[in-house]
């Protein structure tokens, strides 16, 4: 299945060697974007480009995808394709509506000179397909630095490295909070550091479970290289897809490790799981499988209900 969380299904290739800037920050990515949205509006496209790949046309349905998807950051894949069609029903109601990946491509192929991208992934928990606005040009903790503060940003690095460390990808508020004495910068306290927590949540870098944290899906698709050049010792790869893992199931035995969703997949039609590896029994409970079509029938259902008790109260 590819690398599910960061992984690199790259709907509109990579940056060209060669010719790669310095980092921008996330305030330089989202002006290189608006650029891109004025420049290929009124006409032109400057001399931004130092790649040889045929660039893309971009419309006002593809300028307004790029403007929500800027707002956002991250979507769904059942998001993403509504907001797609709310584009074409706003700027070209008589159009055809592209297929997504075709329409993402064409999108990529007009970022890829700014190295940025609309970048596909799945969620770990349950493999649910996100799509997020990428820059390219660093991978690194830094790319949050137009949004929080040094001693927050070091708060992030405390708390990606108690998550890259822990066997389950989950660290405790208490042993992030248990580190703010050595943030740099400004001293923060315990009480500002667990709002500092929650915006990392609100803003879709962290996801909390029961006081716990792990990485959200943007930050494993944004962050996935910097984790593996700056934990090379303590990173997790996934037995099946290869990719970085985060959270997941292992064997007792030989302690190979997969992500859920590829447990899923992996033994969705075995009676008896086995590992992969060294073929013992597989211990753990086999999650769910995320399946679209069940999604749209519990939403079909969920709305007929819906219909129904309003018909009633009337």
């Amino acid at each position: 299945m590819g690398e599910p969380h960061s992984r690199s299904s790259r709907l509109g290739g990579g940056p060209e060697p060669g010719c790669r800037p310095s980092p921008p920050s996330q305030f330089e990515l989202f002006f290189s974007v608006g650029l891109v949205i004025w420049e290929e509006g009124a006409g032109g496209w400057s001399n931004m480009q130092c790649s040889t790949r045929r660039m893309g046309i971009i419309t006002d349905v593809h300028r307004r995808f790029l403007q929500l998807m800027m707002t956002h950051g991250v979507l769904e894949e059942q998001d993403v394709t509504r907001l797609q069609k709310h584009c074409y029903k706003v700027h070209d109601r008589n159009a055809t509506v592209e297929k997504l990946e075709d329409f993402i491509n064409n999108i990529n192929s007009v970022l890829e000179p700014l190295y940025i991208e609309v970048k596909k992934g799945v969620t770990e928990d349950d493999g649910r397909p996100i799509y997020a606005l990428v820059n390219l040009a660093t991978s690194s903790v830094s790319k949050m630095a137009s949004d929080f503060a040094e001693n927050e940003l070091d708060l992030f690095r405390k708390a990606l490295e108690l998550i890259i460390d822990s066997d389950s990808g989950f660290a405790s508020s208490t042993n992030i909070l248990n580190l703010v004495d050595q943030l740099k910068g400004k001293k923060m306290r315990k009480k500002e550091a667990e709002q500092v927590l929650q915006k990392f949540v609100q803003n879709k870098w962290l996801i909390e479970k029961e006081g716990e944290f792990t990485l959200h899906g943007r930050a494993i698709l944004e962050m996935g290289q910097y984790i593996r050049e700056t934990y090379p010792d303590a990173v997790k790869m996934c037995n099946i897809c290869h990719g970085l893992l985060i959270q997941g199931q292992s064997c007792e035995t030989c302690g190979i490790r997969m992500h859920l969703p590829c447990v899923a997949k992996y033994f969705q039609s075995v009676s008896e799981p086995r590992c992969p590896h060294c073929n013992d029994y597989w211990p753990h409970e086999i999650p769910e499988v995320f399946n679209p079509e069940k999604e749209r029938e519990a939403a079909g259902v969920s709305k007929a209900n819906r219909k129904s008790l309003r018909s009633r109260q009337h």
